[in-house]
């Protein structure tokens, strides 16, 4: 192939075919040292850095129409890059959509719901990952920040004083410093690789969540000590004037003090970014913000009118434009492939009296759309998402629909790996929709919450479901989507949903509701 006929290649595919061309055929194993010439003709493989934040909703950001909050550091990579209008997480809860982005699989496949802090890791060792992946073409990878995938094999409990496995490091990370789950949820300690850190041995570490241990105070017998009020799912131990769930016993020296997050977690990205700057790396920085407890530190209390929750925003575009800034910095932020999202939509009251509700004023954190958080409806899903590559990408907003579910094929195609037919199998590779704002999305996604829904052309079908979710509507205050009735709804005329049409079109319901069923048992890739 001639100069003349590589570059008419479209983006991607040249890109691929360039650092795939240096690998076909060559024993690597043998392969000479390259010349200082050579090295100059070597193509470089892009850095991945996904900012995972967490309830960050559709409307929460400057970029997005927001108005009580500024967020400039994440409106740069909006200018910079392509702000998607339609893109979403796979599910409406955390541990589902973490799950997805990392194994390219809808969670239902799994049976994933939102875990306890001492459960077993969802994704097994064997497992096909993301990082996995990656490292076929020699990345690094490294989790910084709030897990909640499980730890540890489920065959006996966690043991929190020795190593915690298997964890991050045997689904294919090669660093990790985390939340182990939730900044709400027992054990309040940061476990870096496999150990917990700062842990006296004298003072062991124990975690229940049946019954109370230790002699912490709990919310529930000292409300008087809680700084926010809870309720009673998250009034357990007290760990920095906070109501947890879960009790915990021990490990006072090893606790993390909640405000100092956004230095902790900046610093640990920091560092592997400067210490891994010369070889490709993936880094996923799941926030902690702006999951309840929302306890931003003093120097952005009081930066909005909104609060805790509003402040928190403003934290979280801090850490982004300081982790963005070292990027620079190192001289890698050209070649870094920069992904911003949220892992499902915006909940208000999540369990803590923080007056989310009563300062949000005029601020609408899921925009235009129905719902939030748990919900089937749009706001459940359709989550800010921003892709920044300098090297390649041309700024511009693309109203193609997008899942993060496919950041795992996409990826694959990129560095021209051929993925096994059944690994990934619910991820397409939409690299040049993803790196193209003009370029055509996905014709069809799942929306995971209590329910299932597909969105199909223009067309949204919820599924029936005979549930009780009550608890959504009366202590979250969000509209959960589920019916025992099918829905249906025209996204296109009708973005908010208001006007089920299910009735109207029954051929159609019945059309989508086939399509969703062959979906779901779908077991290798199409």
């Amino acid at each position: 192939m001639n100069i003349k006929q590589f570059s008419k290649l479209p983006l991607f595919s040249a890109l691929a075919l360039a650092i795939g061309l240096t690998a076909c055929g060559q024993d690597t194993n043998k392969a000479p040292t390259p010349s200082v010439a050579e090295k100059a003709t070597e193509p470089t493989k892009p850095n991945l850095v996904i900012f995972y934040v967490d309830d960050l909703g559709y409307g929460d950001l400057s970029s997005y129409g927001a108005t009580a909050v500024s967020t400039p550091n994440v409106d740069r990579l909006a200018n910079n890059g392509i702000k998607f209008t339609d893109a979403h997480s796979s599910a409406a809860t955390c541990t589902p959509s973490r799950y997805s982005l990392l194994t390219g699989e809808y969670a239902f496949r799994k049976k994933a719901a939102v875990l306890k802090g001492d459960a077993a890791m969802i994704i097994s060792p064997e497992q096909p990952t993301l990082p996995k992946m990656l490292a076929k073409q020699g990345y690094t990878s490294a989790v910084v920040g709030k897990w909640h995938l499980g730890l540890g094999d489920g065959k006996q409990a966690i043991n929190w004083n020795e190593a915690v496995k298997p964890g991050p490091l045997e689904i294919g990370f090669d660093y990790s410093f985390l939340l182990p789950a939730t900044g709400d949820r027992v054990p309040t300690v940061y476990l870096e690789n496999h150990h917990v850190i700062n842990l006296d041995k004298a003072d062991p570490l124990s975690v229940s969540y049946e019954k109370k241990i230790g002699d912490r105070p709990t919310g529930y017998e000292n409300p008087e000590l809680e700084r926010q009020a809870a309720d009673h799912q998250h009034n357990k131990t007290l760990i920095n004037g906070i109501g947890r769930i879960g009790w915990m016993a021990g490990g006072k020296s090893a606790e993390w003090v909640d405000e100092d997050f956004y230095k902790v977690f900046t610093d640990k990205a920091n560092n592997f970014i400067a210490q891994n700057k010369d070889k490709p790396f993936f880094l996923f920085f799941p926030f902690h913000d702006i999951h309840v407890p929302r306890l931003p530190h003093p120097m952005f209390q009081g930066k909005t009118e909104m609060g805790p929750r509003g402040d928190a925003i403003v934290q979280m575009d801090w850490i982004t434009g300081q982790v963005v800034d070292q990027l620079e910095k190192q001289g890698v932020l050209d070649n870094t492939i920069i992904i911003f999202t949220s892992d499902n939509g915006p909940v208000l009251d999540d369990g803590y009296a923080d007056q989310a509700v009563e300062l949000l004023g005029d601020h609408k954190p899921a925009g235009i759309y129905r719902g939030g958080k748990y919900s089937a409806f749009e706001a459940g899903t359709r989550v800010p998402t921003i892709l920044h590559y300098p090297a390649k990408v041309k700024p511009g907003v693309s109203d193609e629909l997008m899942s993060q579910i496919d950041v795992y094929a996409s990826m694959a195609s990129l560095l021209g790996i051929e993925l096994a037919n059944d690994e990934a199998i619910d991820s397409h590779n939409q690299a040049d929709a993803w790196l193209d704002s003009k370029a055509k999305g996905r014709d069809e996604l799942i929306e995971e919450a209590y329910t299932l829904a597909l969105r199909s052309g223009e067309w949204k079908y919820i599924e029936p479901a005979n549930k009780t979710l009550a608890w959504v509507e009366n202590e979250k205050k969000i509209e959960h989507g589920v019916s025992k009735i099918a829905q249906l709804y025209n996204i296109k005329k009708d973005p908010s949903e208001t006007t089920n049409v299910a009735s109207q079109h029954p051929d159609l319901v019945a059309k989508l509701d086939k399509r969703l069923q062959a979906l779901k048992i779908l077991k290798t890739r199409q």
